[in-house]
C-alpha cells in the first residue's frame, strides 16, 4: 500500500525561497558596485538592440567571486537547510525548463541547464525577468556550478546528496508544461 503523503510532491516554502534569495544578493552584495551595475543593465538593457554586445558577458568575470561568496555564507548550513535550499534551486531551474527560453538562451541538453544555471546565479529580479520575457536572457551563458551547488555542498559536508522529495528533475527538457509536443 503506498502512502499517500510520501505520493505528494515538496514544494519550496516561501521561506525557504526568500532565504535562498536573500543568501544570492548578499552574496553578490560583497562584491561592491561594479557586479551591481553589470547585473542592473541586464536587467534594464532592451534585449533585441544588444544581442552581439559584448557587455553582455562583462558579469562572467563575476561569477566565481560571487560562488565563492555564497559558499561562504552557506557553510555552516545543516544537511536540512543546504536540501531545502537546493530544493528551491530546483524548482527554479524546473520553472524555467522551456522551450522559449531554450530559443533565446540555446545550448545542448547540459549546455541549456547550464544556461538556466546562469539566470538563477543573477538574482531574484533577473529570474523573474526572465521567466516573465524569456528574451532578457543572456545567450550562450552559463553557470553550471549554480545548478547543483548546494547539493554538492551538502554532499561534501555530509557525505550524501540530499533527497529533495520534490519528485521534478532540474534536469532539460523535464518539465513537460514548457515543451509543447
Amino acid at each position: 500500500m503506498t502512502d499517500p503523503a510520501s505520493a505528494i510532491a515538496k514544494l519550496p516554502s516561501a521561506d525557504d525561497e526568500a532565504r535562498f534569495w536573500a543568501l544570492v544578493e548578499s552574496a553578490w552584495e560583497r562584491l561592491g558596485a561594479e557586479p551591481a551595475a553589470l547585473r542592473r543593465a541586464l536587467l534594464t538593457r532592451d534585449p533585441k538592440a544588444d544581442v552581439d554586445d559584448d557587455s553582455l558577458y562583462a558579469i562572467d568575470a563575476w561569477l566565481n567571486p560571487f560562488l565563492d561568496n555564497l559558499r561562504q555564507l552557506s557553510a555552516d548550513l545543516s544537511s536540512q537547510e543546504l536540501t531545502d535550499l537546493d530544493r528551491v534551486v530546483e524548482r527554479k531551474l524546473h520553472d524555467i525548463d522551456r522551450a522559449d527560453v531554450h530559443e533565446v538562451t540555446d545550448g545542448s541538453d547540459d549546455g541549456f541547464l547550464y544556461a538556466r544555471g546562469h539566470i538563477v546565479a543573477l538574482g531574484r529580479e533577473f529570474y523573474e525577468a526572465v521567466n516573465a520575457d524569456p528574451a532578457v536572457a543572456v545567450p550562450d551563458s552559463t553557470c553550471e556550478s549554480m545548478c547543483y551547488f548546494f547539493a554538492h555542498l551538502h554532499n561534501k559536508r555530509f557525505g550524501e546528496w540530499p533527497e529533495t522529495g520534490s519528485g521534478i528533475s532540474r534536469e532539460s527538457c523535464r518539465n513537460a508544461a514548457g515543451w509543447p509536443e
